[in-house]
């Protein structure tokens, strides 16, 4: 081999590493931004079992543990198995806690009804770019969290929407 050959060479296998490190963070990136919102869906949801009277928003709130909590499973089984870390329930819970619910003035029912509508289009645009990524089958995982993605989202706009019904329901001051 030349030396221009061989530099050529070098330099495809430094790209396609650092292609494969680059999908590889992206991956855990979005495992880590994901389960983080889930647990916070979750805890904010038993903040509204305790602090809400509202028929309404209890019921949401029933319905955001148990499809979160279903979730957060799954999630926490494919990043497993293919060896992505997430953060431990733990932090991820104290971290949630930290920033439940900005009370300002408003009712615990319409801070809650705000935060599920900010916190659901948040989690929509971050699925809807893991849905839509080009995968590389070189790094573990990613095929299937981009399928994981793609099977939430319809689930997340549902959420949506019924957050907005809440939202219009309890408004703020």
């Amino acid at each position: 081999m030349d030396g221009l050959t061989l530099r050529h060479l070098t330099l495809a296998v430094a790209l396609s590493t650092n292609m494969g490190l680059a999908s590889a963070a992206t991956s855990n990136n979005f495992v880590d931004k994901a389960a983080a919102g889930g647990i916070s869906e979750v805890e904010t949801s038993k903040l509204a079992l305790e602090k809400s009277a509202s028929a309404d928003i209890k019921a949401f709130a029933n319905m955001m543990i148990t499809d979160h909590s279903a979730a957060n499973d799954e999630l926490a089984a494919l990043a497993k198995k293919h060896d992505l870390t997430v953060p431990d329930n733990t932090t991820l819970v104290k971290q949630a806690k930290e920033k439940i619910l900005d009370m300002r003035g408003e009712s615990f029912d319409a801070a809650y009804a705000n935060n599920q509508v900010k916190a659901h289009e948040e989690a929509i645009e971050l699925f809807k770019k893991e849905a839509n990524t080009v995968t590389d089958d070189r790094v573990a995982g990613a095929t299937e969290l981009k399928g994981f993605a793609q099977k939430m989202l319809p689930a997340l706009e549902k959420h949506l929407d019924m957050a907005k019904t809440l939202q219009a329901a309890h408004p703020g001051k």
